[in-house]
């Protein structure tokens, strides 16, 4: 009877991984075409203590390739504790000095402070006072590729999309737990850009995500959701998709990669993924929830495969073809996403990782019932 559950566990598990590897390849690389931009962006960023990167993130910003008079950027103090308010004013005034227009165009703004929710009435603070029609949003902590707001305004040009979901990744130290990091989070944009290929979204990432003001005034924001500590981008995205999914797009382009970087030790990583799991029983998508037990019944089989086996509940053989399978199957996806992110390097330590993941991701799920998450220096009940 084991057996014959762990079997059909992985058939399906298989399956699903399957279909997305599938969804993958029907969404096709966006090339530039240097159309002359016309689109116009408010670009916000909330921020809480970060004195450490909010300099590379600025860098970045100063080396885009768009018209400066095409964009504005609102970064929101969500009352951060360390230096960071001044490091941004002492760069603006850096760049005022050097005559640079760019610095008229970046603001500071305090969070006003409304819901259970620091980062959604942030961004919510930041849309009531933007100027242009769309919105996009990253985080303090990443790096801005030059050709960013090029991408995004051809892909509005030529697909007249409400919404666009873009990619993310890691970038940073070679070390094993960097990489351990790294290839999870390939494995997620991998998912993501498969599901979008189904036309079943599945996930976003608030760091690379930009939609029309209009559109989210329309779906009444965060209402509903603003609760729930997480989840700035998944509510967004499941609202926009629900009203006009032929209108929410994947903008699959190396041009418009934002990177960031891992966290920097282990209980940092889980009241990370403590914090992503904490949204998921509130998501309104079936097909997104069905997925995610599907994928932690897989990773559960995968981990009791051995004592099973070892208990003579399952035979040797079948406990490792089940776990090659799994294994395989999960390279090929997570092998998709490293060839698009450049980032084929890091699959020399999937084999490691590919079994310490299952009781990592077995781990946070069980903990995510019973354990609140601190985050930013804040405690996150549950």
């Amino acid at each position: 009877m084991i057996a014959l559950l762990a079997i059909i566990t992985i058939i399906i598990y298989l399956f699903v991984i399957g279909v997305l590897i599938y969804g993958f390849d029907k969404i096709e690389d966006f090339k530039l075409q240097d159309l002359p931009p016309k689109t116009k962006f408010s670009i916000v960023i909330p921020f809480r203590n970060e004195a450490e990167n909010l300099p590379r993130l600025l860098n970045s910003i100063t080396k885009l390739n768009y018209p400066n008079g095409f964009f504005e950027v609102i970064l929101v103090d969500d009352d951060s504790e360390d230096d960071s308010v001044l490091i941004i004013e002492k760069i603006l005034k850096t760049l005022s000095k050097q005559k640079n227009t760019l610095a008229s165009t970046i603001r500071i703004i305090k969070n006003e402070r409304t819901s259970n929710s620091p980062k959604k009435d942030a961004i919510t603070s930041a849309i009531k006072q933007s100027k242009h029609h769309w919105i996009i949003t990253t985080d303090a902590d990443c790096v801005l590729p030059k050709y960013w707001l090029d991408t995004f305004d051809e892909c509005i040009q030529i697909n007249q999309p409400n919404c666009i979901v873009a990619p993310v990744t890691y970038h940073g130290k070679t070390s094993f737990f960097n990489r351990f990091q790294t290839l999870d989070i390939l494995s997620l944009q991998g998912t993501t850009i498969g599901s979008f290929g189904i036309q079943k979204p599945l996930m976003c990432n608030g760091a690379n995500f930009a939609y029309l003001k209009s559109e989210f005034i329309s779906v009444n924001g965060f209402q509903g959701n603003d609760t729930i500590s997480s989840g700035d981008d998944i509510f967004i995205l499941e609202k926009l998709w629900k009203k006009a999914p032929k209108k929410v797009h994947y903008l699959k382009s190396k041009k418009a990669i934002v990177t960031t970087h891992p966290v920097k030790n282990i209980d940092q990583l889980i009241q990370q993924r403590l914090r992503w799991a904490s949204k998921t029983s509130n998501y309104n998508n079936w097909f997104a929830k069905c997925v995610g037990l599907i994928v932690l019944l897989g990773n559960l089989t995968c981990l009791l495969l051995m004592p099973a086996a070892f208990l003579n509940y399952i035979t040797p053989k079948i406990a490792i073809a089940l776990f090659v399978i799994k294994f395989s199957i999960d390279f090929l996806l997570l092998f998709k996403a490293a060839r698009f992110f450049k980032q084929e390097n890091l699959l020399l330590s999937y084999m490691f990782s590919s079994l310490i993941y299952p009781f990592f991701s077995v781990y946070i799920a069980f903990l995510s019932f019973f354990k609140s998450y601190h985050w930013k220096g804040r405690s996150v009940k549950k």
